[in-house]
């Protein structure tokens, strides 16, 4: 089985600020934020929520398809895809557009600012979900408005099983639209915050939405997730303890290419979240979205699956 990844292609430039955010924004002053951070430490990756899943489901052994826009400067992104095995066939270049930018800010307590840029991912409706025959299973992650859309549409059409993932592009949607999305879909992901907002624009509860899909999840970063399956829920899934804490970017990626993994092979809602928790674990120990390794034995014990 291949798993459609529908979503983004994009350079991360990382900085590592050494204070707290919060010694630096006053509360009672944000009508007239004006704030500068010092960052000794900078460095760019290949990210973006369509290539992050689609590393991690790659190096778990899964076969990802990812459908995405870059710009001319992306040649190397895709050239990258393509050296780890990832059919790259469903990835256009827009010409005359930056393949999408996102400028993110860490502080030493993993809180994050992000400033986004997202040039060719505007185009990606420009791209249809091709019907093949082996493309059973997909995801729509945070895309251009208009091409996440007309993909869960396109999906949902094609008898594809989805996995909703509205991520940071939650905001571009009012309710009905969100609503969509949760009826067409077969799972749902979001973490603690996206979920308390699709519930206040859907104005469904948690397990309203969970009634609709066959799972729902919610992480919650360090201490783990909640999941509903066939609407039972919710389950609490403790995190896995990580060997250090690095770098928390790409981390809700890593989760869903596990999930992802796991879906592809049948297993249950519970199996593949808790799949996620432990490869959330090990991406948190490594700097940036697609540098970390998987261990010899990671899989071993995990649903009887042998070890890589």
């Amino acid at each position: 089985m291949t798993t459609l990844i529908c979503g983004s292609l994009a350079f991360d430039s990382i900085m590592s600020f050494e204070g707290r955010f919060s010694d630096q924004i006053l509360p009672n002053q944000l009508h007239i934020l004006n704030v500068s951070f010092l960052v000794p430490e900078l460095r760019r990756d290949f990210g973006g929520c369509a290539g992050n899943i689609a590393y991690s489901l790659k190096l778990l052994g899964g076969h990802p398809l990812p459908m995405a826009t870059v710009g001319p400067d992306g040649q190397a992104y895709v050239s990258r895809l393509r050296g780890l095995g990832i059919d790259t066939s469903l990835i256009r270049e827009i010409p005359g557009s930056y393949t999408a930018q996102a400028m993110i800010m860490t502080d030493r307590d993993n809180n994050q600012i992000t400033a986004f840029h997202p040039g060719a991912m505007t185009y990606a409706n420009q791209q249809t979900v091709p019907r093949r025959g082996d493309v059973a299973l997909g995801i729509v992650s945070p895309d251009g408005r208009s091409a996440m859309i007309e993909h869960a549409q396109q999906m949902a059409d094609a008898g594809i099983r989805f996995v909703f993932d509205p991520g940071q592009g939650l905001p571009m949607f009012d309710g009905a639209e969100l609503r969509t999305f949760v009826e067409q879909a077969s799972w749902v992901t979001v973490n603690d915050y996206e979920g308390k907002v699709l519930c206040e624009r859907t104005g469904w509860t948690l397990d309203e939405i969970a009634r609709r899909v066959e799972g729902l999840v919610v992480t919650l970063g360090g201490q783990g997730c909640q999941m509903w399956s066939e609407g039972c829920g919710p389950v609490h899934l403790p995190a896995e303890k990580p060997t250090a804490i690095v770098d928390p970017t790409g981390c809700g990626d890593a989760w869903r290419g596990a999930f992802l993994y796991g879906l592809e092979r049948g297993w249950p809602v519970e199996a593949c979240a808790r799949l996620g928790n432990r490869l959330g674990a090990i991406k948190i120990a490594s700097a940036g979205p697609q540098n970390y390794q998987l261990p010899a034995d990671f899989l071993q014990g995990q649903h009887g699956i042998p070890s890589l």
